[in-house]
């Protein structure tokens, strides 16, 4: 148990494997320092002794400077992380192994810069430099700028929720093997399923190379997950149809690209996501919190709905080129992208006014533009706005003031603005 505790200590602490470095860099400076007295590289390649020292100064300095500087990113990493997400997500940062190794590297470069110096010799008749020593340091620093900005790139990564959730989910995946090694008894599988080797969220399908695949051995293939939905890991993923000749289980896999999180390369629906939870971030306290970028959010729903109001979308059918359907793939319709844009923010809204409004004017100009099919979701939206919104409004007058579309979301009604061609 002692052993353990020593053990789990180390492996969680942020300064063991920065001292490591330390220690290597110490050592190394210690090595290159013996085998080069001054004579092994001319000073041609290292310069005279004073710049030398200059060399070794700098590299010391910015080494130091830049151990303070990924200090200051990973304390910053973590307030966010423990104010964003949670208290209990600290520990995964501090004991995430390349911000360790990063602090560790500029470390160890400031110590074998500082223990090189010493061996600088400055006389009348020139000196000596340990000219090994110079150039591993010049090596060093080279190799740090470069660990700079791939931690820069890692540190943001690393704030992601697809991360810290990935970190969490990997390490209880390792303790749940731990604690019960027993999977138990194999379900039995359907030979028609293709399962996924692992878990993740679908971002893309090669469409065309799955028809190609199905064409190819005769069935037809029918994709289980929408584009933007997480599979977890040995789930069907793909079902086959019909008696397939040769077909390629991992050619399937290999079609779908399956990642720790959505992106918007074929997921239009993962878009309106993320403005809908920007607009309803603003109103997270109350209505009255921040409906001006909720506003702001809005307008550019209304724009990428209207865009796509009258635009045909895909009935999921793939037919090869003699038009035989080959793969059916999940795929949102209007209906559901009306939903996804609408209902969460008509509910968080309903209390704001210049939310109802700015809504009210969405969804009355989306009337204009639709097809006479698709304009039912539209007023059945209008219609539950309505009713969350008089439900309220505190007074009658402000009930009838949230009737009023108003496109600029500020509270302005037809009779404090300027009367246009239309309402003349």
């Amino acid at each position: 148990m002692k052993r353990f505790r020593i053990g789990h200590y180390l492996k969680t602490s942020l300064w063991f494997l920065p001292l490591l470095f330390v220690l290597g860099g110490v050592i190394l400076s210690l090595i290159a320092t013996a085998i080069d007295n001054g004579s092994l590289i001319p000073q041609s390649i290292t310069g005279d002794p004073t710049a030398a020292m200059q060399i070794l100064y700098l590299i010391a300095f910015a080494m130091l400077t830049l151990t303070g500087l990924l200090l200051s990113l990973l304390v910053v990493a973590v307030q966010l992380a423990m104010g964003t997400f949670s208290p209990r997500i600290v520990r995964q940062i501090l004991q995430d192994r390349p911000s360790q190794s990063a602090i560790g590297l500029f470390a160890a470069t400031f110590a074998f810069a500082m223990l090189a110096m010493r061996k600088v010799r400055t006389t009348a008749d020139g000196g000596s430099v340990p000219g090994l020593a110079v150039l591993i340091a010049i090596v060093l620093v080279v190799g740090c700028i470069g660990t700079l900005i791939w931690y820069l790139n890692h540190i943001a990564q690393s704030l992601r929720v697809a991360a810290l959730t990935g970190w969490v989910s990997e390490d209880t995946m390792k303790s749940l093997d731990r604690v019960y090694p027993d999977h138990g008894p194999q379900q039995p599988l359907d030979p028609s399923l293709i399962t996924t080797p692992h878990s993740g969220v679908v971002f893309e399908v090669d469409h065309d190379r799955l028809v190609d695949l199905a064409r190819k051995s005769g069935c037809r293939l029918e994709l289980l997950w929408a584009v933007g939905d997480f599979v977890p890991t040995g789930a069907a993923l793909v079902r086959v149809a019909g008696e397939p000749a040769v077909l390629s289980a991992r050619a399937v896999t290999a079609s779908i690209a399956i990642g720790p999180e959505r992106t918007l390369n074929q997921d239009v629906a993962y878009g309106l996501r993320m403005l809908v939870d920007i607009a309803i971030r603003s109103l997270s306290s109350g209505p009255f919190e921040d409906p001006t970028t909720t506003v702001q959010a809005i307008d550019r729903l209304h724009d990428i709905m209207r865009q796509l109001a009258r635009r045909p979308l895909h009935s999921g059918e793939h037919h090869d080129a003699d038009g035989t359907l080959r793969l059916l793939a999940p795929t949102m319709q209007w209906g559901g992208y009306v939903r996804l844009a609408f209902d969460e923010l008509r509910q968080a809204g309903a209390a704001s006014p210049q939310v109802v409004r700015r809504l009210r004017s969405a969804l009355d100009d989306l009337l204009t533009v639709v097809p006479e099919e698709r304009r039912p979701d539209l007023e059945h939206q209008l219609e539950l706005l309505g009713d969350l919104s008089s439900a309220a409004a505190p007074t009658k007058a402000d009930r009838r003031m949230t009737q009023v579309p108003d496109p600029s979301g500020l509270g302005s009604a037809a009779d404090l603005l300027t009367p246009t061609s239309k309402q003349q």
